[in-house]
């Protein structure tokens, strides 16, 4: 029977639901608290430079092919994909590079050069890490969280000692180079947690990375936005932007509508794909599941630094995507998770889209974002960010072998205060909740209230976890528990 159904948020998961609740044919409308689409994967330009504000690393392509597919689309009919050769460049100290290809063949001689068999000892590794990635995206990320049962089948019965080893311990076991250790662990660091605290089965990561490829939509990430807009419209989803959730309204146990902008609107069923926490305030404390003690026990992935600066010159010896480890790997890792502060030495990541895709940037002209991974919930005021600003150009400078900051004639940051108030997130996370052993699948927050009928949650702090392809798959799950209830 058709429902109505209000989606809180416009990111990837919100999206993802809308598609498929509208497909079963629901009356699905979207509420937006800021003036643009796509949560994280918020878009701007400025002065001819165009910036994806989040999302900025297309993996996982077969994801992306597979929400398309449900609809008997493909990604080509809404946004055209390049595959970025190399997928990136990781810079150490001193200004030495290495260079990740776009084939197994190409980075197997990187280890090889790196390491006495590096090769060999990665085709072993990288083995693993397939055969954990099909196990992840045919048997588990696509299970809603709601028993542990769901980790249990054939095949991951084989695999039960990688939930309680750790990439960290596996890394270190197989390979010398600490080089080569940096560049393995990265996707875990960046996207989530600390190596040491990710269960091995994770190293499907490594798979996705050397053995997917790293990609770009034509135009910016923010392309794959626009295409799940146009096919959520197309089936007939209703959007609004500059809509803000004041209230959840409960009603004998069960959601019965929401308070927009102070006007109230009734729906058979509210889902929200805004932060999590903050969802759970929108409703008087006895309807709420998770209490303060709850959240301030989990941990969170990083929050972010995040500067947006346009330049008036072409950049020299930089890529697409490029990662800065020429400091301490592991002491930044403890400023974030172990003793959260401002990192001393940051690692930091900066992408020019503009290397590889003209529009993105006036001509003769580059578009750069900077990243720095921070601890979540810490101090964020003006002057750090400036502080941390001057700290990453000046090595920025260094490493590449250029004078750039008297070429910068656009810049603007976004940091943990932003987080809070344009994503309600918690801490002013960026990524969610780590992927840590205790917070995998049925132990992360539920997709369907325990105590509110018809009230339901999808995105990062849930089931599956951070990172886009993970939010496409949240969507997909809470949509069919919907539709099961």
């Amino acid at each position: 029977m058709s429902k109505s159904i209000a989606v809180i948020g416009s990111g990837f998961s919100s999206l993802a639901a809308a598609c498929y609740l509208a497909q079963n044919g629901n009356r699905v409308e979207i509420f937006e608290k800021n003036d643009s689409l796509g949560g994280r994967a918020r878009r701007f330009k400025e002065k001819g430079f165009t910036f994806d504000m989040g999302p900025s690393w297309y993996w996982m392509p077969d994801v992306f092919e597979r929400f398309f597919g449900d609809f008997d689309k493909k990604p080509s009919d809404y946004y055209e994909l390049e595959k970025l050769d190399p997928g990136y460049q990781v810079v150490f100290e001193g200004g030495e590079t290495i260079e990740i290809g776009d084939s197994l063949d190409k980075i197997y001689k990187i280890f090889d050069k790196e390491e006495e068999n590096g090769a060999r000892k990665l085709k072993k590794f990288i083995e693993n890490a397939r055969s954990n990635y099909d196990i992840a995206i045919k048997d588990l990320v696509y299970k809603p969280g709601v028993s542990p049962l769901e980790l249990v089948t054939p095949k991951t019965i084989t695999k039960l000692g990688e939930f309680f080893s750790t990439v960290d311990k596996d890394v270190e076991k197989e390979f010398k180079s600490e080089k080569l250790k940096q560049i393995l662990k990265f996707p875990v660091l960046f996207l989530g947690a600390k190596p040491s605290e990710t269960p091995s089965f994770y190293n499907f990561m490594n798979y996705a990375d050397f053995g997917l490829g790293t990609w770009h939509p034509k135009g910016g990430f923010h392309e794959v936005i626009a295409g799940m807009v146009k096919l959520a419209k197309s089936l007939g989803v209703k959007v609004n932007t500059n809509a803000n959730i004041d209230k959840i309204i409960v009603e004998n146990k069960t959601a019965k509508a929401l308070e927009i902008n102070g006007e109230l609107k009734s729906f058979d069923v509210i889902l929200s794909g805004a932060d999590y926490h903050h969802t759970e305030t929108l409703l008087e404390q006895k309807h709420r599941q998770y209490s303060k003690a709850y959240w301030d026990k989990k941990v969170f992935a990083p929050s972010s630094l995040l500067f947006y600066i346009g330049f008036d010159r072409k950049l020299d010896n930089v890529k697409h995507h490029n990662l800065f480890f020429d400091v301490d790997f592991n002491e930044h890792a403890k400023d974030i998770y172990t003793t959260p502060k401002w990192p001393e030495e940051p690692l930091f990541y900066a992408n020019f889209t503009s290397k590889t895709d003209p529009s993105t940037a006036p001509e003769g002209h580059e578009n750069g974002f900077f990243l720095v991974p921070i601890a979540p919930g810490i101090e964020d005021t003006e002057e750090l960010r400036e502080e941390y600003f001057n700290k990453i150009m000046t090595r920025f400078e260094s490493l590449t072998e250029q004078k750039v900051q008297k070429n910068i004639i656009f810049r603007k940051s976004f940091c943990v205060n932003d987080f809070k108030e344009d994503y309600n997130s918690y801490k002013g996370n960026a990524y969610g909740m780590a992927n840590t052993l205790l917070q995998t699948a049925f132990l992360r927050p539920k997709l369907k209230s325990k105590k509110v009928n018809n009230l339901y949650f999808t995105g990062q702090l849930t089931v599956p976890g951070p990172g886009v392809p993970p939010a496409l798959i949240s969507g997909k799950l809470v949509s069919e528990l919907i539709e099961k209830n």
